[in-house]
């Protein structure tokens, strides 16, 4: 991915979403033609000359001192996802050509992590890679995902399934939620990856074969997703809600641990609690646990 364009349209994307009334910018009566800041306001407000800022948001961010970027996310009211994903652009900049290319190598969750999915029988657990496929997965968590593990790619990967396979609007009851969430992480990743080969080329292929996927992708949307509750609609058990916690793993950089629970007492934890007991250990789809990655 071209560093300067992401940074331009980072940028750009970010002060066209921020009005002037709400960065307590004056009018004066003046007729706009831009719905969000100028690039004079912003660098006004980030104690900036114009031609300097006007210099970074058109790429030149390599340049850039940790304090700079502090103003400049001030500036523009990042939250914590957008300030993050800032200095990854500024980190990658800096880097430049001599980024050298990684081997290829496959990513690999240890046997003991698999374990930890196993002891989890009343909760859906699953580890995924920053590209959004699915590495590991414990019997619960194969028979709550049965749609996506149905998908005949290997590893199965939930960006792939949300865009491309047409069972998901249905499994996703929330459907242009769950199509924003996923575009997010994926544009978040390549900030802070972005020699990665392989989430290059599922960008590339969702772009040209979801018009969903592309018109999102140009938001540059970046999101940290570590909590919160979601619906579902499984083909056999009908409505579910459950909280999910998704925790990084220091111990595999790179990996995501994630855990569905149910409300206890809830029509969701019975439903868990019968697809558990459906889940025999013997007879799960487990995916693949490797993935070719630049």
């Amino acid at each position: 991915m071209d560093n300067r364009t992401e940074v331009r349209e980072f940028l750009s994307t970010r002060r066209a979403k921020l009005t002037p009334d709400q960065a307590g910018v004056p009018l004066y009566g003046q007729r706009r033609r831009v719905p969000g800041l100028r690039r004079e306001e912003v660098a006004q407000l980030a104690g900036l000359s114009t031609d300097y800022y006007t210099r970074l948001e058109k790429g030149s961010l390599g340049g850039a001192s940790d304090s700079v970027l502090e103003a400049i996310a001030r500036a523009l009211q990042l939250n914590d996802a957008e300030r993050a994903h800032l200095f990854d652009l500024a980190r990658a900049a800096r880097a430049g050509a001599r980024e050298p290319r990684r081997r290829a190598r496959a990513q690999q969750v240890r046997p003991s992590l698999q374990h930890l999915l196993d002891a989890m029988t009343t909760a859906a657990a699953f580890v995924r890679n920053g590209r959004l496929d699915i590495l590991a997965i414990n019997p619960l968590g194969s028979a709550f995902y049965t749609p996506v593990l149905a998908t005949p790619e290997r590893p199965a990967n939930l960006a792939r399934y949300c865009f491309l396979d047409p069972s998901a609007e249905e499994f996703y009851p929330d459907w242009d939620e769950a199509a924003d969430t996923t575009v997010a992480l994926l544009r978040t990743e390549a900030g802070r990856d972005p020699y990665n080969r392989a989430l290059t080329d599922l960008v590339g292929e969702l772009a040209t074969r979801s018009d969903a996927f592309r018109t999102r992708w140009a938001r540059h949307d970046v999101r940290h997703h570590h909590t919160g509750v979601k619906r579902f609609r499984h083909p056999e058990l009908g409505d579910l809600t459950v909280g999910f916690n998704a925790t990084e793993l220091a111990a595999d950089p790179g990996l995501t641990l994630t855990v569905y629970t149910a409300e206890p007492g809830s029509s969701s934890e019975e439903k868990l609690r019968l697809l558990a007991s459906w889940a025999a250990p013997d007879a799960r789809t487990q995916p693949d646990v490797s993935v070719e990655q630049a």
